[in-house]
């Protein structure tokens, strides 16, 4: 049974075994600050984080920032193609160099150059000039201008972050060793790149801040027990009965059949069939089997009571098409529906009621969830 707060302290790990009562997070893990401060190196800095859309920086020195948890980064394409992503932090005296930038409207710098004392790197990171007052004594009496050393461009670069790729899809790590993204997608690279996804352009991009933890929003997406009594202009197409869950190492996977064949031109994939790809610990893939086209969620905590669903969509023409704009506004509208559950969740969850729930034996996903999150903290 699921474990009421009656004042003693019963909640325990999540059980490995989806049969056993204890087989989700305590509550506590939606709800507590320090959780929330905790996640930020223990989640967010050691696994593979989506950073953006290689596709939305084509040009030598396009660049767009991106913050994940307190680091903020530049994802930049360099002067040979190579995506490359650095901390915006100027090697001089710690100052961030660039404003917000987002992937929908990118930037372009042959250089980039901190305002502040006007240092300036290359676009693979290393210094490539400062000013004069840099290289000379004048205003220090104490010093003669051949006591200044020379600065080293490598050893004053940018401090670059690890970067790699599925097909476009660009993904960071801040950890000093971390796994490689192969061993951390699995089958998931493999699908994903056998697929034509680098032909399609961003198209629309939705934000939404959403009043609820990120976990309690990720164990929803990873769910459909919910879909036939919320979603159900959605569902009615589908044949919920033959949909399949499919749980890796790091990726879960939910298939979902049309009753009706839709004809292969319009969709991405030869399968007649919609499928959505949870990657952890925030990034999802979604493949709808009715348009041809896919999106992308990033589930970006804002602290433990809220994060921001930013939802993009790509088709093969950024101009979208009245099928296409339709499309976005029926996926807007299950969004809208999953917002209101969720934040219905956190409330449940920070009343103090309930010291740790329990899943059904379907929500093998949402247990998967839990499970790296437990990982993650115990690491």
């Amino acid at each position: 049974m699921s474990q009421w707060n009656n004042g003693r302290d019963e909640i325990e790990p999540v059980s490995p075994d989806i049969t056993d009562e204890t087989n989700a997070l305590p509550a506590r893990y939606f709800t507590d600050p320090d959780v929330h401060e905790m996640e930020k190196e223990a989640v967010f800095g050691q696994y593979w984080v989506y950073a953006g859309h290689a596709n939305c920086i084509p040009e030598p020195g396009d660049f767009f920032t991106r913050t994940i948890g307190d680091r903020e980064i530049i994802v930049v394409r360099s002067h040979d193609g190579d995506v490359q992503a650095f901390y915006n932090v100027c090697a001089h005296r710690g100052s961030a160099m660039v404003e917000e930038t987002p992937m929908t409207d990118p930037g372009n710098a042959s250089r980039i150059q901190c305002p502040y004392h006007l240092w300036t790197y290359d676009l693979d990171g290393d210094l490539a000039s400062t000013p004069k007052s840099f290289e000379d004594a004048r205003l220090n009496p104490d010093l003669e201008d051949e006591e200044v050393p020379e600065l080293d461009a490598e050893e004053n670069a940018l401090m670059e972050v690890h970067t790699d790729r599925i097909g476009p899809l660009v993904f960071v790590n801040f950890a000093e060793e971390p796994m490689s993204l192969a061993d951390q997608a699995g089958t998931m690279k493999d699908e994903l790149e056998a697929l034509p996804i680098e032909e399609y352009q961003l198209a629309r991009r939705i934000v939404s801040e959403v009043e609820c933890n990120w976990k309690v929003f990720g164990g929803n997406y990873s769910e459909c027990d919910h879909c036939q009594a919320n979603h159900q202009d959605w569902v009615q197409d589908l044949e919920l009965l033959e949909s399949e869950l499919e749980v890796n190492d790091y990726h879960w996977i939910l298939h979902y059949q049309h009753k009706e064949d839709v004809d292969d031109e319009m969709r991405i994939h030869e399968e007649h069939e919609a499928k959505f790809y949870y990657f952890w610990p925030n990034f999802t893939f979604n493949m709808y089997g009715t348009a041809d086209g896919y999106g992308t969620y990033i589930i970006d905590p804002i602290d433990e009571g809220r994060f921001q669903l930013v939802a993009d969509y790509y088709f093969k023409d950024s101009d979208l098409s009245e099928e296409e704009a339709e499309f976005i506004r029926t996926s807007r509208q299950i969004q809208e529906e999953d917002f209101e559950l969720v934040e219905r969740q956190q409330r449940g969850l920070e009343s103090g009621a309930i010291a740790q729930a329990r899943l059904g034996p379907n929500e093998h996903t949402v247990h998967k969830l839990h499970r790296l999150a437990q990982e993650a903290y115990e690491a």
